[in-house]
């Protein structure tokens, strides 16, 4: 297929595919899909060989959140059953992520449900990312506490950490339609604070909200634009009690897709399947790897995922390796910094124009699936219980 051809050439070029051809990406036959994961996976091996990066999540505050985030079961207004706990002590946390590191995770990622941290809260978690570098030696830690104030990264990033995540979620255009109380520029702000404090910056996306064709690739695009090192692709767990919790959009099909997409976009970034794996991608989970070089082990911040060592051996048998704390994730050339110039076409050719101006047809994302509320599983172990960590 020559749009694949071409996108594998661009992908090893670094250099940015038009939107008509990401479009063109998502709208490919399932008769096309092995074909699609092939490609792409020619750009993922090119740039990351066989390698695996395991992350592990910590939630040091649990639910009660004053955000409206349609997708999310910490929402003010969530009747999900979830956990509901306030911060976890630097001890507790670092037990927890302890768990992960011994289950192969690389990177341990603290998440707090809110708007946004206080100084107090700055203050509290950067005593828990140097209690967790104290007792794991080469781990890296990544904060996830929303929407950052002036100097707030800064402190972050004197404590020890490596990275921040601030999702973009979705599309600017449709972005009111899933938050009220906070804005896509807010998002983006938190992002460039990141960047200039010195963080790795982490950015992505959610997928299976009723969003299009084009929603999906106008928020990759930005990403690309954003120029983040990782960029999480979540696809929606529906939890009832959320307004979302009826949306079932997706099929392990779509989800390949989705990823096939963000990967030619995002050729040399680390891609990342995150939440909502086991419950749309199933039985296809072991492709995903040859798109994808990040996943999340174990469980999740509100729900259960597939059994840690389950997760070890879908890597094995998949034929790929756990990365160890001795490899660098990222390329040469954005591990030495030298893609955050802010123009977000790191290694591109002509900045990245929009194609031939023809509008493809654009596959309508509501694929009527069959809703799997089965695979949907509030997590109650781990971090906010007495109960060991899945890792």
């Amino acid at each position: 297929m020559d749009l694949l051809n071409t996108l594998v050439d661009k992908g090893l070029r670094r250099e940015l595919p038009t939107r008509d051809e990401a479009l063109a990406v998502l709208a490919t036959s399932d008769d096309d899909l092995l074909d699609v994961v092939a490609a792409a996976g020619k750009v993922r091996r090119h740039w990351f060989g066989r390698r695996v990066k395991l992350n592990y999540l910590v939630n040091l505050k649990s639910g009660l959140c004053p955000e409206d985030c349609s997708y999310c079961s910490q929402r003010l207004g969530s009747t999900a059953g979830i956990l509901k706990y306030t911060w976890l002590k630097p001890g507790q946390a670092s037990d927890a992520a302890a768990a992960g590191v011994a289950g192969g995770a690389k990177r341990v990622c603290l998440v707090a449900s809110g708007r946004g941290p206080t100084d107090r809260d700055v203050d509290r978690v950067s005593e828990t990312i140097r209690t967790i570098k104290e007792n794991n030696e080469g781990v890296e830690v990544c904060a996830c506490l929303g929407l950052l104030s002036d100097g707030q990264a800064e402190r972050l990033r004197e404590a020890g950490a490596d990275a921040y995540n601030h999702n973009l979620n979705t599309s600017e255009a449709t972005y009111g339609e899933i938050t009220t109380t906070h804005t896509y520029e807010d998002r983006v702000d938190t992002v460039h604070k990141a960047h200039a404090a010195g963080l790795s910056a982490c950015s992505g996306l959610i997928a299976g909200m009723g969003e299009t064709d084009e929603d999906l690739v106008d928020v990759v695009f930005s990403l690309r634009e954003l120029d983040p090192d990782s960029v999480p692709v979540n696809f929606l767990i529906p939890f009832e009690g959320t307004p979302l919790g009826k949306e079932w959009n997706l099929t392990p099909q779509r989800c390949l897709r989705i990823l096939a997409m963000t990967r030619f976009v995002c050729p040399d970034v680390e891609v990342r399947i995150a939440g909502g794996r086991e419950v749309h991608l199933r039985t296809m989970q072991p492709l995903a790897l040859h798109l994808a070089n990040s996943i999340f082990l174990g469980d999740y911040l509100t729900s259960e995922g597939q059994a840690g060592k389950a997760d070890l051996e879908m890597i094995a048998d998949a034929g790929f390796e756990v990365e160890g704390t001795d490899r660098v994730t990222l390329p040469e050339h954005r591990a030495a910094g030298g893609c955050h110039d802010g123009g977000g076409v790191c290694g591109s050719e002509g900045g990245g124009s929009c194609g031939s101006g023809e509008e493809p047809q654009v596959a309508d994302a509501r694929t009527g699936a069959e809703p799997r509320t089965d695979l949907v599983a509030v997590r109650r172990r781990g971090a906010g219980t007495d109960l060991a960590p899945n890792a």
